[in-house]
């Protein structure tokens, strides 16, 4: 597949979106060393434990995924509060296994020549992806501020803790 050359900076810096690195720590070491107790604990004035987090980046992603790899529209939630499935304790492992699967399809998606393509309510498969990017990063923030409330921060395989 030949991925033309104004795609090119875009598809090498995606997938470090979707997972971390240089510009912040990566998705694995920010879900690391968290027991399912911790996970499901929400510290005093913020509004989610790192499970609700991860739970409406689940829904997110897979609902963009969706759009992707059917071509077809799906519509948004007719409220917020949908994106947002209830998570405690004991859905801690079967929501970062769903995360994982869901980071592994979208490794594929990163490199297609037809990233401008439409593909639901006039976004492009790129937008979508850069979407996709985009609102985990924001959510991991959210992580990282929980887990620090938690006294969790930084995991046991590093992160910065400035």
């Amino acid at each position: 597949m030949t991925i033309p050359p104004d795609q090119s900076t875009f598809v090498r810096l995606l997938p470090r979106l979707f997972r971390g690195g240089q510009a912040y720590v990566g998705v694995e070491a920010t879900l690391s060393d968290l027991s399912p107790e911790q996970a499901s604990a929400q510290p005093a004035n913020l509004p989610h434990s790192v499970a609700a987090l991860l739970a409406h980046i689940n829904w997110w992603n897979a609902w963009m995924l969706e759009v992707i790899e059917t071509g077809a529209p799906v519509p948004y939630p007719a409220h917020a509060a949908q994106t947002w499935p209830s998570a405690g304790a004991a859905d801690w492992d079967r929501l970062k296994s769903e995360f994982y699967i869901l980071l592994s399809r979208i490794d594929t998606h990163a490199a297609r020549p037809d990233l401008t393509s439409p593909v639901n309510h006039d976004e492009t498969i790129g937008e979508l992806l850069a979407d996709f990017a985009l609102h985990t990063a924001h959510h991991f923030g959210q992580i990282i501020s929980v887990r620090q409330a938690l006294g969790a921060w930084p995991p046991a395989g590093g992160g910065d803790s400035w």
